[in-house]
C-alpha cells in the first residue's frame, strides 16, 4: 500500500470520527454510531490485512494485536474505542513513516546528486549524452555548475569541485591535469576534460550509494534479538490476555491489555537509530557496513594503525641520494627504470623524483622480482638490480660497507626510510625518502583516547628509527616495526587472543590482510577504492584521520541512543501495564500513549541524523606543534 493510499485512509477514517463527535454533541445518537463503524472499518482494515498477511508468513505481528482489539470492540458495543483505536494505529503508522523518512535523508540526499546526462566528444563533436550512454575512455567535458558523470582522470582544464557527497569534506578540491575525479562530484568554478575510467555501476559514488543501502537494511545483534523477542511475546500477550479474561470476565479490560501490551516502540527502537547513524557516516564520508559493525565499533578498545598513508601523508618525497662511485642523475635513472615495474609507493616516489628531473626512462627492466616486504630484483642494461631494505641485503649476501650503513642509519634516526641499491651484488647507493606525519595525526590520538580508546599500536614495513620517531611524535603506546603483512595480521590476532577488541586502520590494499583479521577495519581514503570497500568495515572517504574519531564517536552515540530507545519502550510498555491493572488507563488512551511513545522513540533517533562530535563539545584538530623531518620534508639533496 502506497503512502499516498495511507493517507487517504487515515484522512477519511480522521475526518469520520470528527463528524461523529458533530453528531453525538447535536443529540443524533444513530448517525454517531454509524459514522464510528465506517471510520472503524476504513481505517481497521489495512490493519486486519497486514495482520493476516503476517499469520501467513508465520509471523505475529503487533498488528494482530490491534486486530483483535477492533474486533472485540466492534462485538462488545464499543464503537467509540474501536474507532479511536483503529485511526490512532492507522495515523501513528503514518506518521512514523514520515519521520522515519527522515533517518534516510541522507542517502536520499546522496542518490539525488546523481548525475542524468554529460556532454560528451563524440566524433569530434561535443553531444549531450545519457549517464548510461557513456563508456569508457569517453571524454566527458564539464562546466561550472555541472556535476561529474563518471569516475576519471582529469585530461584537460582545471577546477574546483565540491567532493563533499564522496568525502564529506566541505572545502572545494583544486584538481588539475592527472588528478581523478568522482562521479557526483560538483564543479564550484572551473572547467575540465575527464578520461571516464569508471561509468555507471562502477563508479564509487555508485558503490557508496549501494553499499549505504546495504548497510541500513542489514540488522544488528540488538535488532536480531527484539524481533525474535517480538515473534514470542505477542504469542504471550495473546495467551495472557485470555487468562485475564477468564479470571475478570471483563472484555474491555482485556482488549486494553491487549493493546498495551503492544511491543511496537521497542520493536523499532534499535533499526530507527541504526538507519540514522548509518545516513550521519554517508553524509560525514564515513561508510559504515552496517548495524553488527556499528555495534562492534562501539566496542573497540584497541586500536592498530599501519604508518604509512594512514599517520603520514602517502606522499613521499626524496630528501638525499648517496652514491659510491656513479654519477647521480644516472644511478637515479637506472634504479626508477627498474623500479618502474614496482606498485610500492616507495619505488613510485623513485621514479616521480627521475622523471621530475627529466632523466630518460628508456630501458624496460627484464627479470623483474617482486620481494614482498623487502623490495625488488631487476635486470637493466645487463646489471643486476637488488632495490630494498637492509633484509633483502642480508639474503643476497650482499655486505653492507660500514661508511653506508652508518650513512643509513643517521637518515633513519632523522625519520627516513634508507632504500638500499646493490649493483651486480655491490652497493652503489642508498636513496633516502621521507613521509610527512599528516598535520592532524597527533590531534586524532588524544580525540581517540578521550572518546574511550584504550591502547594504540603502530605496525610497519618501516625501520626500527622511523618507526620509533613517529610513535614518539605521536604518542603512540607500542610500536612494531620492520614487519612483513603476515607478521601485522599474526600481531592483530594476539591482541585480539589477549581478549582486545581490535580495529585495524590502513590503506585498504596492502594491509588488507591485518585488516580483515581485525575485529573492525577501517580503511583510509578512495584511492584503491575497489579493494577497501571490499575489505574494511568502514571506509573513510576523504582520507583524513578526523573522519575516524567521527566514526568511533558516531557509533558510541549511535548505540547509546538504541539503549535509550529501548529503556523508554520497555519502561512506557511497564507503565500502561500498570496503569491498566490498576483501572486507571482506558483503550482509547492507552493507544493515544503508545503511539507517542513510538514517535517518540523515532524523534530520539532522527537526533542522529545531525550528530557531529566536532560541534558538540570538541574543539577542531589543530596543527601537529611539532617539527623535524616527518613534519616539513625539506629537500636537502647533495652532489656526489
Amino acid at each position: 500500500m502506497t503512502r499516498n493510499i495511507k493517507t487517504n485512509i487515515a484522512v477519511a477514517a480522521g475526518t469520520l470520527l470528527l463528524t461523529a463527535l458533530v453528531f453525538h454533541l447535536s443529540g443524533f445518537g444513530l448517525i454517531k454510531e454509524i459514522l464510528l463503524i465506517l471510520s472503524t472499518i476504513i481505517a481497521g482494515i489495512p490493519i486486519i490485512m497486514k495482520a493476516i498477511q503476517s499469520l501467513y508468513m508465520k509471523s505475529f505481528s503487533i498488528e494482530l494485536l490491534v486486530s483483535i482489539a477492533i474486533i472485540g470492540a466492534l462485538f462488545i458495543g464499543e464503537y467509540v474505542e474501536s474507532a479511536v483505536v483503529s485511526f490512532l494505529f492507522l495515523f501513528g503508522a503514518y506518521l512514523e513513516a514520515r519521520t522515519l523518512e527522515k533517518t534516510r535523508s541522507s542517502i536520499k540526499s546522496l542518490m539525488d546528486m546523481a548525475p542524468l546526462e554529460a556532454s560528451v566528444i563524440k566524433n569530434g563533436e561535443m553531444v549531450r549524452i545519457k549517464v548510461d550512454e557513456i563508456e569508457k575512455g569517453d571524454r566527458v567535458l564539464v562546466q561550472s555548475g555541472e556535476k561529474v558523470a563518471v569516475d576519471g582522470k582529469v585530461v584537460a582544464g582545471t577546477a574546483f569541485i565540491n567532493e563533499a557527497m564522496i568525502t564529506g569534506e566541505s572545502q572545494p578540491a583544486n584538481k588539475k591535469l592527472h588528478d581523478k575525479v568522482y562521479s557526483g562530484t560538483i564543479i564550484d568554478n572551473g572547467y575540465i576534460e575527464v578520461m571516464a575510467e569508471k561509468i555507471g555501476e562502477d563508479t564509487t559514488f555508485a558503490k557508496m550509494i549501494e553499499l549505504v543501502e546495504e548497510a541500513q537494511e542489514t540488522k544488528t545483534k540488538t535488532e536480531k534479538f527484539l524481533e525474535k523477542f517480538a515473534n514470542f511475546y505477542t504469542p504471550a500477550i495473546i495467551v495472557l490476555s485470555i487468562i485475564v479474561f477468564i479470571f475478570t470476565r471483563n472484555i474491555e479490560f482485556t482488549l486494553t491489555f491487549l493493546v498495551i501490551a503492544c511491543p511496537g516502540a521497542l520493536v523499532i527502537s534499535a533499526p530507527v537509530s541504526i538507519v540514522a547513524g548509518i545516513g550521519n557516516g554517508a553524509k560525514n564520508g564515513v561508510l559504515i557496513k552496517g548495524g553488527e559493525i556499528m555495534e562492534k565499533l562501539a566496542k573497540v578498545n584497541a586500536i592498530v594503525f599501519d604508518k604509512t598513508g594512514t599517520l603520514t601523508q602517502g606522499k613521499p618525497v626524496v630528501t638525499d641520494i648517496k652514491t659510491s662511485t656513479m654519477d647521480e642523475n644516472n644511478f637515479l635513472q637506472i634504479v626508477a627504470e627498474a623500479e618502474i615495474a614496482s606498485e610500492h609507493h616507495l619505488g613510485q616516489t623513485i621514479v616521480k623524483e627521475a622523471k621530475e628531473r627529466n632523466l630518460s626512462l628508456s630501458n624496460e627492466p627484464e627479470q623483474v622480482k617482486v620481494i614482498k616486504g623487502h623490495g625488488i630484483k631487476a635486470f637493466i642494461d645487463g646489471k643486476q638490480l637488488d632495490i630494498g631494505n637492509r633484509k633483502l641485503m642480508e639474503q643476497n649476501s650482499i655486505v653492507l660497507p660500514n661508511v653506508m650503513n652508518t650513512y643509513a642509519t643517521d637518515r633513519e634516526k632523522q625519520g627516513n626510510t634508507a632504500i638500499f641499491v646493490a649493483i651486480n651484488g655491490k652497493v652503489e647507493g642508498i636513496i633516502s625518502i621521507a613521509d610527512p606525519i599528516r598535520h592532524d595525526a597527533a590531534q586524532t590520538i588524544k580525540k581517540l583516547r578521550a572518546a574511550g580508546m584504550k591502547e594504540i599500536y603502530m605496525l610497519t614495513g618501516d625501520n626500527r628509527h622511523t618507526a620509533e620517531l613517529v610513535a614518539a611524535v605521536l604518542g603512540i603506546d607500542e610500536v612494531y616495526a620492520e614487519m612483513l603483512p603476515e607478521d601485522k595480521v599474526a600481531k592483530v590476532q594476539e591482541l585480539k587472543n589477549h581478549g582486545l577488541q581490535v580495529a585495524m586502520a590502513g590503506d585498504g590494499i596492502n594491509d588488507a590482510p591485518a585488516i580483515a583479521t581485525a575485529d573492525i577495519g577501517l580503511a583510509m581514503g578512495v584511492s584503491g577504492t575497489d579493494v577497501s570497500m571490499e575489505t574494511a568495515d568502514i571506509v573513510l572517504m576523504a582520507d583524513k584521520l578526523d573522519q575516524l574519531v567521527h566514526a568511533y564517536s558516531l557509533s558510541k552515540a549511535t548505540v547509546r541512543n538504541m539503549k535509550q530507545n529501548t529503556f523508554f519502550a520497555v519502561g512506557t510498555v511497564s507503565l500502561l501495564l500498570i496503569g491498566v491493572l490498576l483501572q486507571k488507563v482506558f483503550l482509547a488512551a492507552g493507544m493515544l500513549i503508545h503511539e507517542l511513545s513510538v514517535l517518540i522513540v523515532i524523534l530520539n533517533a532522527i537526533r542522529l541524523v545531525s550528530y557531529n562530535k566536532k560541534k558538540s563539545g570538541s574543539t577542531l584538530f589543530t596543527d601537529v606543534q611539532t617539527s623535524g623531518p616527518l613534519t616539513e620534508i625539506k629537500e636537502t639533496r647533495s652532489a656526489h
